[in-house]
């Protein structure tokens, strides 16, 4: 699931920075492009963890 994730993302930045370089821009496709892969790199980033993690740990005990 992973690996789809991170072709999908590759996939959307391409059509945005083909959109950027083509002559009639579409605005629309760019933004969705980017959308997009702003969605899947949350998605990717979820499972990481905070650097301030151990310092709210010691803050609820």
């Amino acid at each position: 699931m992973k690996t789809f994730k991170i072709l999908i993302m590759i996939l959307a930045i391409s059509v945005a920075l083909y959109e950027q370089v083509s002559d009639d821009k579409n605005i629309y496709v760019m933004v969705i492009a980017i959308a997009v892969f702003m969605y899947g790199m949350m998605q990717l980033s979820v499972k990481t963890p905070s650097k301030n993690q151990e310092k709210e740990e010691q803050d609820v005990e």
